[in-house]
Protein backbone atom coordinates (compact mmCIF):
# COMPACT_ATOMS: atom_id res chain seq x y z
CA UNK A 1 0.00 0.00 0.00
CA UNK A 2 1.31 3.67 -0.69
CA UNK A 3 2.31 6.11 1.91
CA UNK A 4 -0.54 8.36 0.17
CA UNK A 5 -3.35 5.84 -0.04
CA UNK A 6 -2.35 4.68 3.95
CA UNK A 7 -2.63 8.37 5.11
CA UNK A 8 -6.02 8.35 3.54
CA UNK A 9 -8.49 7.69 6.24
CA UNK A 10 -6.79 10.61 8.52
CA UNK A 11 -8.19 13.21 5.94
CA UNK A 12 -11.52 11.59 6.94
CA UNK A 13 -11.41 11.45 10.30
CA UNK A 14 -12.56 13.88 12.70
CA UNK A 15 -9.22 14.53 14.41
CA UNK A 16 -9.89 17.65 16.40
CA UNK A 17 -12.98 16.08 18.36
CA UNK A 18 -10.75 12.78 18.97
CA UNK A 19 -8.10 14.86 20.09
CA UNK A 20 -10.48 17.20 22.43
CA UNK A 21 -11.70 13.83 23.81
CA UNK A 22 -8.40 12.44 24.32
CA UNK A 23 -7.24 15.25 26.14
CA UNK A 24 -9.83 15.26 28.32
CA UNK A 25 -9.70 11.29 29.27
CA UNK A 26 -5.81 12.00 29.64
CA UNK A 27 -6.39 14.74 32.16
CA UNK A 28 -8.55 12.99 34.15
CA UNK A 29 -8.16 11.32 37.77
CA UNK A 30 -10.18 7.84 37.13
CA UNK A 31 -8.60 5.99 40.15
CA UNK A 32 -8.44 1.96 38.98
CA UNK A 33 -9.28 2.93 35.52
CA UNK A 34 -6.61 5.39 35.02
CA UNK A 35 -3.85 3.12 36.43
CA UNK A 36 -5.28 -0.53 34.27
CA UNK A 37 -5.07 2.53 31.52
CA UNK A 38 -1.49 3.22 32.38
CA UNK A 39 -0.19 -0.18 33.14
CA UNK A 40 -1.81 -1.27 29.60
CA UNK A 41 0.40 1.38 28.02
CA UNK A 42 3.30 0.14 29.46
CA UNK A 43 3.06 -3.06 28.87
CA UNK A 44 1.56 -2.17 24.77
CA UNK A 45 4.81 0.26 24.50
CA UNK A 46 7.62 -1.27 26.47
CA UNK A 47 8.07 2.00 28.73
CA UNK A 48 11.09 1.85 30.82
CA UNK A 49 9.86 2.95 33.92
CA UNK A 50 13.18 1.90 35.67
CA UNK A 51 14.18 5.67 34.50
CA UNK A 52 11.23 7.19 35.84
CA UNK A 53 12.03 9.09 38.94
CA UNK A 54 8.95 7.68 39.88
CA UNK A 55 8.61 4.23 39.01
CA UNK A 56 5.06 3.17 40.58
CA UNK A 57 1.97 3.09 37.88
CA UNK A 58 -0.68 2.88 40.48
CA UNK A 59 0.77 6.52 41.93
CA UNK A 60 -0.57 8.52 38.71
CA UNK A 61 -3.63 10.60 39.28
CA UNK A 62 -4.01 10.88 35.85
CA UNK A 63 -2.43 9.61 32.78
CA UNK A 64 -1.12 13.11 31.89
CA UNK A 65 0.74 12.74 35.08
CA UNK A 66 2.35 9.78 33.98
CA UNK A 67 2.79 10.29 30.04
CA UNK A 68 5.01 14.09 31.15
CA UNK A 69 6.46 11.46 34.21
CA UNK A 70 10.17 13.07 35.10
CA UNK A 71 13.27 11.04 34.90
CA UNK A 72 15.80 9.86 37.61
CA UNK A 73 18.60 12.49 38.20
CA UNK A 74 21.56 11.34 35.93
CA UNK A 75 19.43 9.61 33.87
CA UNK A 76 19.84 11.51 30.89
CA UNK A 77 23.63 12.88 30.82
CA UNK A 78 24.40 15.67 29.08
CA UNK A 79 27.16 15.76 26.42
CA UNK A 80 29.93 17.96 25.63
CA UNK A 81 28.63 19.14 22.32
CA UNK A 82 27.69 22.86 21.20
CA UNK A 83 24.38 21.48 20.50
CA UNK A 84 22.80 18.18 22.25
CA UNK A 85 19.51 16.55 21.49
CA UNK A 86 16.57 17.66 23.10
CA UNK A 87 14.92 14.66 23.44
CA UNK A 88 14.09 11.24 23.42
CA UNK A 89 12.90 9.77 20.19
CA UNK A 90 14.16 8.96 16.25
CA UNK A 91 15.72 11.33 13.56
CA UNK A 92 13.03 11.84 10.98
CA UNK A 93 15.29 14.00 9.15
CA UNK A 94 18.44 16.49 9.77
CA UNK A 95 20.90 18.30 7.49
CA UNK A 96 20.96 21.89 5.11
CA UNK A 97 18.39 24.00 4.17
CA UNK A 98 18.10 24.24 0.58
CA UNK A 99 17.23 28.27 0.36
CA UNK A 100 14.48 27.94 2.56
CA UNK A 101 13.36 24.39 1.77
CA UNK A 102 12.93 22.30 4.54
CA UNK A 103 13.45 18.30 3.80
CA UNK A 104 10.77 16.07 5.00
CA UNK A 105 10.67 12.97 3.25
CA UNK A 106 11.02 11.73 -0.63
CA UNK A 107 9.26 14.32 -2.56
CA UNK A 108 8.07 16.57 -0.01
CA UNK A 109 9.82 19.31 1.41
CA UNK A 110 8.32 22.98 2.84
CA UNK A 111 9.41 26.46 3.68
CA UNK A 112 10.97 28.03 6.63
CA UNK A 113 8.43 30.30 6.24
CA UNK A 114 5.61 28.15 6.27
CA UNK A 115 6.91 26.39 9.60
CA UNK A 116 7.49 29.36 11.14
CA UNK A 117 3.97 30.41 10.82
CA UNK A 118 4.37 32.57 7.44
CA UNK A 119 6.65 35.33 8.88
CA UNK A 120 8.48 35.73 6.22
CA UNK A 121 11.23 37.92 7.84
CA UNK A 122 11.71 35.28 10.47
CA UNK A 123 12.09 32.29 7.80
CA UNK A 124 14.75 34.29 5.81
CA UNK A 125 17.08 33.99 8.98
CA UNK A 126 17.28 30.73 8.30
CA UNK A 127 17.30 30.19 4.61
CA UNK A 128 20.88 28.52 3.75
CA UNK A 129 20.89 27.19 7.38
CA UNK A 130 20.69 24.07 9.39
CA UNK A 131 17.31 21.84 10.72
CA UNK A 132 16.50 19.06 12.48
CA UNK A 133 13.40 16.69 12.85
CA UNK A 134 13.14 14.60 15.51
CA UNK A 135 9.70 12.21 16.45
CA UNK A 136 8.71 11.13 19.77
CA UNK A 137 6.70 7.76 19.73
CA UNK A 138 4.40 6.74 22.48
CA UNK A 139 6.56 5.14 24.33
CA UNK A 140 9.57 7.76 24.80
CA UNK A 141 10.22 10.29 27.77
CA UNK A 142 7.85 13.67 26.93
CA UNK A 143 10.02 16.38 27.89
CA UNK A 144 11.75 18.40 25.98
CA UNK A 145 14.80 20.37 26.78
CA UNK A 146 16.91 22.85 25.63
CA UNK A 147 19.68 21.98 22.93
CA UNK A 148 22.12 25.26 23.99
CA UNK A 149 21.56 28.31 26.04
CA UNK A 150 18.90 30.35 24.85
CA UNK A 151 16.86 33.71 25.80
CA UNK A 152 13.26 33.42 24.22
CA UNK A 153 12.27 36.18 22.28
CA UNK A 154 8.84 35.18 21.00
CA UNK A 155 6.36 32.45 20.90
CA UNK A 156 4.20 31.97 18.67
CA UNK A 157 0.95 29.32 18.90
CA UNK A 158 -0.26 28.30 15.15
CA UNK A 159 -3.08 26.77 14.27
CA UNK A 160 -3.75 23.78 11.86
CA UNK A 161 -4.35 20.24 11.42
CA UNK A 162 -3.47 17.56 13.75
CA UNK A 163 -2.51 14.50 11.31
CA UNK A 164 -0.26 12.22 13.11
CA UNK A 165 3.41 12.72 12.38
CA UNK A 166 4.20 9.13 12.70
CA UNK A 167 7.32 7.90 9.49
CA UNK A 168 4.38 7.04 6.87
CA UNK A 169 2.26 10.16 7.83
CA UNK A 170 5.44 11.90 6.84
CA UNK A 171 6.13 10.36 3.99
CA UNK A 172 2.17 10.62 2.68
CA UNK A 173 0.99 14.19 3.70
CA UNK A 174 2.93 17.21 2.19
CA UNK A 175 4.27 19.90 4.35
CA UNK A 176 3.45 17.77 7.21
CA UNK A 177 4.92 20.05 10.13
CA UNK A 178 4.01 23.66 8.09
CA UNK A 179 0.43 22.05 8.25
CA UNK A 180 -0.04 20.79 11.89
CA UNK A 181 -0.92 22.66 14.87
CA UNK A 182 2.65 24.02 16.49
CA UNK A 183 3.81 25.96 19.21
CA UNK A 184 7.10 28.40 17.21
CA UNK A 185 9.49 29.54 20.28
CA UNK A 186 12.13 31.84 19.12
CA UNK A 187 15.37 32.41 20.67
CA UNK A 188 18.86 33.87 20.74
CA UNK A 189 21.70 32.18 21.56
CA UNK A 190 25.69 33.16 21.70
CA UNK A 191 26.01 31.68 17.89
CA UNK A 192 22.51 33.81 16.63
CA UNK A 193 19.04 32.94 16.51
CA UNK A 194 17.70 29.18 16.35
CA UNK A 195 13.55 28.17 16.62
CA UNK A 196 12.93 25.54 18.37
CA UNK A 197 8.91 24.16 17.19
CA UNK A 198 6.53 21.79 18.67
CA UNK A 199 4.22 19.94 15.94
CA UNK A 200 0.83 19.14 17.29
CA UNK A 201 -0.51 15.71 15.85
CA UNK A 202 -4.06 13.47 16.29
CA UNK A 203 -4.39 13.01 20.51
CA UNK A 204 -2.06 15.13 21.25
CA UNK A 205 -4.27 17.17 23.85
CA UNK A 206 -1.91 20.08 24.46
CA UNK A 207 1.72 21.23 24.53
CA UNK A 208 3.15 23.58 27.32
CA UNK A 209 6.17 25.24 28.00
CA UNK A 210 7.88 26.19 31.33
CA UNK A 211 7.50 30.00 31.02
CA UNK A 212 4.08 30.11 29.82
CA UNK A 213 1.73 26.43 31.16
CA UNK A 214 -0.61 24.98 29.20
CA UNK A 215 -0.83 26.77 25.82
CA UNK A 216 -3.17 24.63 23.83
CA UNK A 217 -6.11 24.22 24.48
CA UNK A 218 -7.49 27.01 23.86
CA UNK A 219 -7.99 26.49 19.92
CA UNK A 220 -9.39 30.22 18.77
CA UNK A 221 -8.44 29.68 15.15
CA UNK A 222 -6.12 32.32 14.84
CA UNK A 223 -2.39 32.71 15.29
CA UNK A 224 -1.48 33.95 18.94
CA UNK A 225 1.79 35.41 19.62
CA UNK A 226 3.98 36.10 23.01
CA UNK A 227 6.96 38.79 22.79
CA UNK A 228 9.36 38.60 25.92
CA UNK A 229 11.51 41.34 26.71
CA UNK A 230 15.62 40.80 26.63
CA UNK A 231 16.82 38.52 29.86
CA UNK A 232 12.90 37.62 30.99
CA UNK A 233 13.18 34.22 29.85
CA UNK A 234 16.79 32.49 29.58
CA UNK A 235 17.38 28.95 29.61
CA UNK A 236 20.87 26.60 29.80
CA UNK A 237 21.51 23.99 28.19
CA UNK A 238 19.75 20.73 28.75
CA UNK A 239 16.97 22.84 31.08
CA UNK A 240 13.76 21.52 30.52
CA UNK A 241 11.81 24.12 28.09
CA UNK A 242 7.77 22.18 27.53
CA UNK A 243 6.23 19.50 26.86
CA UNK A 244 3.87 17.11 25.23
CA UNK A 245 0.90 15.62 26.24
CA UNK A 246 0.74 12.54 24.31
CA UNK A 247 3.62 12.44 21.28
CA UNK A 248 5.07 14.38 18.62
CA UNK A 249 7.51 15.52 16.82
CA UNK A 250 10.21 18.98 17.49
CA UNK A 251 11.59 20.83 14.66
CA UNK A 252 14.81 22.91 15.07
CA UNK A 253 16.01 25.55 12.85
CA UNK A 254 19.53 27.05 12.85
CA UNK A 255 20.91 29.58 10.83
CA UNK A 256 23.73 29.80 8.14
CA UNK A 257 27.15 29.02 9.32
CA UNK A 258 30.02 26.24 10.19
CA UNK A 259 27.80 23.39 11.57
CA UNK A 260 28.52 19.53 11.73
CA UNK A 261 25.71 17.16 12.94
CA UNK A 262 27.02 14.33 14.72
CA UNK A 263 28.66 11.72 12.28
CA UNK A 264 26.62 8.73 13.81
CA UNK A 265 22.91 10.02 12.90
CA UNK A 266 21.21 8.75 10.63
CA UNK A 267 17.32 8.98 9.61
CA UNK A 268 15.39 6.39 11.12
CA UNK A 269 17.94 6.30 14.36
CA UNK A 270 16.85 5.92 17.79
CA UNK A 271 18.27 9.22 19.91
CA UNK A 272 17.91 9.93 23.20
CA UNK A 273 17.91 13.45 25.10
CA UNK A 274 21.70 15.08 26.25
CA UNK A 275 23.69 12.70 23.14
CA UNK A 276 25.73 15.10 21.38
CA UNK A 277 23.76 16.25 18.43
CA UNK A 278 25.75 19.06 16.16
CA UNK A 279 29.40 21.00 16.34
CA UNK A 280 29.31 24.36 15.88
CA UNK A 281 32.70 24.74 14.07
CA UNK A 282 33.19 22.67 10.80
Amino acid sequence: MSDRLAVLPQYLMPKQALTSLAGRFASAQLGGLTTSVIRWFVGRYKVNMAEAANPDIASYASFNDFFTRALKPGARPLAGADLICPVDGAISQFGPVAKDQIFQAKGHSYSTTALVGGDAALGARFENGHFATLYLSPRDYHRIHMPCAGTLTRMVHVPGDLFSVNPTTARGVPGLFARNERVVCVFESDHGPFVLVLVGATIVGSMATVWHGQVNPPRPGTPRQWDYAPGQVRLQKGEEMGRFLLGSTVVMLFPQGPLTFNPAWAPARAIQLGEAMAQRSA
